[in-house]
């Protein structure tokens, strides 16, 4: 059966996220960790085992009224990538702590990228969504080039209606000519069948008749 222990599956996806992704001396990591009415990020060197920067709604410099919402994970991603950038840190990779990359995660991370951190991904992210509307423009182009011609008409298909009535004729004459030349054939076999036949039924009777005269 499968684990329904929220806590426990987002850990277990923590656990296949960290075994990839490692923060540097050249690139920390940025951990987030949210919680129901809080949203906490940290930007850790895992090499040197340190916290380099940190930021969250609990902070009372951030002026958050609450923490649980999209707008103050805005404000958490701006402030941690402004202290990044003044510890002198311009590239991150980020851990998404075994949450879904949406909502407030999400918000955290466009927020951090907004305020200079990884501008060699927002530079990508634009050229990528420039690239979009070309290539949409490029596909209609395509299909239309792909449309097949219209097939030329055979001579069946370009023939009239009436055509083919009146050509209805000439086949029906065609069809009864050998049907006569039969008829006529076999009436002439029949004809000169009869004449070759004796005048006569019996021949002793022609035989007397000389006789007799």
């Amino acid at each position: 059966m499968a684990n329904r222990n929220r806590a426990e599956v987002r850990n277990a996806v923590h656990g296949r996220i960290r075994r990839k992704v490692r923060g540097t001396t050249q690139r920390p990591r940025l951990a987030v960790y949210r919680s129901l009415n809080h949203i906490y990020a940290q930007i850790i060197d895992d090499e040197k085992a340190q916290t380099l920067a940190a930021a969250s709604t609990t902070e009372k410099k951030l002026g958050v009224a609450k923490g649980g919402n999209i707008e103050a994970a805005k404000r958490v991603g701006q402030a941690i990538a402004e202290r990044a950038l003044a510890a002198g840190i311009s590239s991150v990779v980020f851990d998404r702590g075994g949450y879904l990359y949406h909502g407030r995660v999400r918000a955290l991370t466009d927020a951090a990228r907004a305020a200079g951190l990884n501008k060699n991904e927002v530079i990508e992210a634009e050229a990528a969504e420039a690239e979009k509307p070309e290539a949409a423009e490029a596909e209609p182009a395509k299909a239309k080039g792909k449309q097949k011609e219209p097939k030329a008409k055979t001579k069946k298909e370009a023939a009239p209606k009436g055509a083919g009535e009146t050509s209805a004729e000439p086949r029906a004459k065609k069809e009864a000519a050998p049907k006569e030349a039969k008829e006529a054939k076999a009436s002439s076999e029949s004809t000169s069948a009869e004449s070759r036949k004796p005048s006569s039924a019996n021949p002793g009777d022609e035989a007397a008749k000389a006789k007799e005269e």
